[in-house]
């Protein structure tokens, strides 16, 4: 059984034997959102999708290949906001997850509120039409 490291170096050279059969047209069937799908390469590879992500080695294998194909007019080339992007480091929100929840909550009372207003007007109508009768007889 091979350990992490000898996995990774054998994942790497799977890309490597991978790549090199694929062909330009190959790699335009696998584009997707202007980028190879990490999907489609894992399998090709026999990795695991998140080796693609967690290997050092292999990611930048892959993204000198992306570099290749944008050069090469496979990919489409990068629009400047895209470029920048890629080169500041991405923060990681640790509040993305509560603010989602907060926005589906807010959605829901909405709702409520909306629902308890239409049921306030509907007992307002039946209190006044009790009025008027109580007030005739």
């Amino acid at each position: 059984m091979a350990n992490g490291q000898q996995k990774a170096q054998q994942n790497v050279e799977a890309f490597i034997r991978w790549s090199s059969t694929m062909a330009d047209d190959d790699y335009r069937q696998i584009v997707h959102r202007g980028k190879l799908n990490r999907g489609e390469i894992a399998k090709g590879v026999g990795c695991a999708k998140s080796a693609l992500l967690q290997n050092p080695k292999l990611r930048g294998l892959l993204d000198r290949l992306e570099v290749e194909l944008r050069d090469r007019e496979v990919l489409p080339k990068l629009t400047k906001s895209a470029v920048k992007l890629a080169k500041s480091p991405q923060r990681y929100d640790q509040t993305a997850t509560k603010r989602q929840q907060d926005a589906k909550r807010i959605t829901e009372l909405e709702l409520e509120v909306l629902r308890l207003k239409m049921q306030l007007e509907r007992f307002k109508e039946l209190s006044e039409v009790i009025l008027e009768l109580g007030l005739e007889s």
